[in-house]
């Protein structure tokens, strides 16, 4: 059992709070446990300006830099948001040591002051500036709100309510700008953990928007060979987050999607049964192909296998090549 821990994330409020709680609880876990936390400033943290495609997507823009510092031995494990890591691609050395229960999954409606959910429904969103920029929210916000404009919009959660609030522009990377925003759709769990869940004017069922895979689910990585500390972030673990994060990222292993692929997908446990629902838009999202089934508990990257396949016989791949960056 390891007595201290070098625990890296990132430098934004919401990375900070996740990390914090960990620390909690290791310390309930392993009374003494000496937790230090090495904050980083990652590339898609300095750059809030460009999309993420040029730096690899979320991964390359948030996750990769930590996990060089893990595998080198200058970090015993990495605090990620499970949504960011790639879930198409091994990483030889490293694996998900601990996985904290999942948070509220879902995602909001955050409007800007002065705007009511009753003003928003009354126009039909017509006219209004919806800031996102994850390609999934902007396909639903497409098909939901079809006379919508949708703008790029980038930002540590606190950053973007604060953006929205004053009525900033968003930078563009030629230079330009796009903005005000009039809404921004965010992750409910992102909100919460940096004290603005109260700026929630709407909650988008699962039914409506699904979310991204592992969105709301906190994950702890380390070194494959580093038992000594697999077998104390185990004590951590959350066994049904675990396995609902193994059913989805199955999903996008069998799709081989990208950073650019509005996918999504959610898992659910009920007993010894899980549930998996996950679909696959167009940008515009004028398509979306669907696939869900119930499967065991304990075998939940089958039932993950089982879905992307689905998804690929209804023809997602085609859709993911047509989105793939030239």
């Amino acid at each position: 059992m390891a007595d201290r821990l070098r625990i890296g994330t990132r430098k934004s409020a919401m990375a900070l709070a996740q990390t914090a709680e960990i620390a909690r609880r290791l310390a309930a876990a392993v009374p003494g446990i000496e937790v230090e936390i090495v904050k980083f400033e990652t590339t898609g943290d300095v750059d809030q300006t460009s999309k993420l495609l040029p730096h690899g997507g979320k991964g390359g823009a948030f996750v990769a830099q930590i996990r060089e510092a893990v595998l080198s031995g200058e970090l015993h494990a990495a605090m990620h948001s499970l949504k960011d890591m790639p879930g198409n691609e091994d990483t030889p050395g490293l694996v998900i040591g601990a996985t904290l229960a999942r948070d509220p999954p879902g995602d909001v409606l955050v409007l800007r002051p002065g705007l009511s959910i009753e003003d928003f429904r009354r126009a039909g969103a017509k006219g209004f500036k919806i800031g996102t920029n994850a390609v999934r929210r902007a396909a639903y916000a497409r098909r939901l709100f079809p006379e919508v404009e949708i703008i790029h919009y980038r930002g540590a959660a606190d950053t973007r309510v604060r953006k929205l609030d004053n009525a900033e522009l968003q930078r563009l990377p030629d230079g330009g700008a796009v903005g005000p925003a009039d809404a921004l759709i965010m992750a409910r769990s992102g909100l919460e953990r940096v004290g603005l869940a109260g700026r929630i004017a709407y909650e988008f069922p699962v039914s409506e928007m699904l979310p991204a895979v592992g969105q709301g689910i906190v994950a702890v990585e380390c070194a494959m060979k580093d038992w000594q500390t697999r077998q104390t972030l185990a004590l951590i673990d959350d066994p049904a987050a675990h396995r609902c994060a193994e059913a989805e990222r199955e999903v996008l292993w069998v799709l081989n999607g990208h950073c650019n692929s509005p996918i999504a997908g959610f898992a659910a446990i009920d007993g010894t049964q899980m549930s998996l629902t996950a679909s696959v838009l167009d940008e515009a999202g004028t398509l979306i192909i669907e696939a869900s089934r119930v499967g065991p508990a304990n075998r939940p990257r089958e039932l993950g296998r089982a879905v992307g396949l689905e998804l690929r016989a209804k023809g997602a791949a085609d859709i993911i090549e047509r989105s793939r960056p030239v």
